[in-house]
């Protein structure tokens, strides 16, 4: 336990997720007060709980959609009620669904536009609310989450012989994430508020054993991720330590996107 981030106020939007819950325990156990964020009551009331058992930190959650705009005006207003300052903002939402995978020729449009609306539409949301008031209130740091195909296109051999692709609407909605978070680096620079995305991959979450040895294949690292390997990132760009990084992207991908 570092506690670098002893006393600050962090938001966690979709924070049951794989890498949401995990940094939501790291984020406490470096000292932080923490709201958490979900449209999953049950899970998200879940996790507070599991959490509370452990921390004395101040601890709360509000329920919503992140594409819905006037549930962040909401959750604004929550947070606002208790903590008038806002130190840090992670915005790791990620919408999935049993149609995610259709090939390109088939893919909904439907399908599509929930994918922007929830990861792209929902990051401008939260980062023109939470993130306006942050800068109207002394600044601190936000955090969004890239893909690593928002920085090269998938390699298909990776899903050979398994259920699994990456579909274009996910990689159009990172994109437009690390775009947005390149400028609003650049707008909030001398607002004292900074704004980086991570960008990780391949983080196991139960993968079945084809999709595991194509991945071990195609990695210079020879493994997928562990969730905990993420938080590291997190933990030092919502920290003092990264006072003078903005705009920039921290690849957590064990050298996939160097080859």
């Amino acid at each position: 336990m570092t506690m670098k981030l002893l006393n600050k106020n962090i938001v966690v939007i979709g924070s049951t997720g794989l890498i949401g819950s995990e940094a939501c325990e790291s984020i406490c156990e470096n000292g932080a007060n923490l709201v958490l964020f979900d449209i999953n009551k049950k899970k998200c009331d879940q996790l507070y709980k599991n959490l509370k058992k452990k921390y004395s930190n101040e601890i709360s959650y509000f329920i919503g959609d992140v594409g819905k705009k006037n549930d962040v005006v909401k959750l604004l207003k929550f947070i606002t009620k208790k903590n008038k300052q806002i130190d840090g903002l992670i915005n790791i939402q990620q919408y999935t669904s049993k149609k995610f995978f259709k090939n390109f020729e088939n893919f909904d449009e439907s399908e599509f536009d929930k994918i922007i609306n929830v990861n792209l539409k929902g990051t401008f949301n939260t980062c023109q609310i939470i993130g306006g008031y942050m800068a109207k209130n002394k600044g601190g740091s936000i955090i969004n989450f890239a893909s690593t195909y928002s920085i090269v296109a998938p390699n298909m051999s990776l899903y050979k012989g398994t259920s699994m692709n990456s579909p274009a609407a996910y990689s159009a909605s990172k994109g437009g994430i690390m775009a947005l978070t390149k400028y609003l680096g650049v707008y909030w620079a001398k607002k004292n508020l900074r704004v980086n995305q991570i960008t990780p991959h391949g983080v196991y979450k139960n993968h079945d054993k084809k999709f595991i040895k194509n991945f071990n294949n195609l990695s210079p690292m020879g493994r997928m991720s562990k969730k905990n390997e993420v938080t590291g990132a997190i933990i030092f760009l919502l920290s003092n330590d990264s006072s003078y990084i903005t705009s920039q992207n921290i690849i957590v991908d064990g050298g996939w996107s160097s080859w």
